[in-house]
């Protein structure tokens, strides 16, 4: 099963900006991305997964390499959530989520976006 969401994610240093700002900032953000997944789920008429992937992989996509690693892949958190709402998954804990892998050297000036592969 594979999951294509346009457009890069919230990174983790606006998140946090956005934490020590207001509360309700982060959460805002959170609210948004993880929406942004549920109607990609949908738009892209993916089904409940049955049973637990064995893995997943995360190819990212992006306009340049000036992004940390680690900065971006904190958006899984946002990718799981939404596969939840969706219902896509069961459950985003550790007993239904699959070991992960990503891909970094994508550059894709035109088209960022991430792609999950559930295996």
């Amino acid at each position: 099963m594979k999951l294509i969401i346009k457009d890069s994610f919230c990174d983790l240093n606006t998140y946090i900006n956005a934490e020590r700002g207001h509360w309700s900032q982060a959460a805002k953000i959170k609210k948004e991305e993880t929406e942004r997944v549920y109607w990609a789920c949908k738009e892209q008429k993916l089904k409940p997964y049955k049973g637990i992937p064995n893995e997943a992989i995360f190819s990212w996509y992006h306009k340049n390499t000036r992004m940390d690693f680690d900065n971006v892949e904190f958006a899984q958190k946002f990718i799981w959530d939404g596969l939840v709402m969706a219902k896509i998954l069961k459950s985003d804990g550790q007993k239904h989520t699959p070991k992960t892998r990503s891909h970094w050297h994508f550059i894709d000036k035109k088209n960022q976006r991430v792609e999950i592969e559930l295996i």
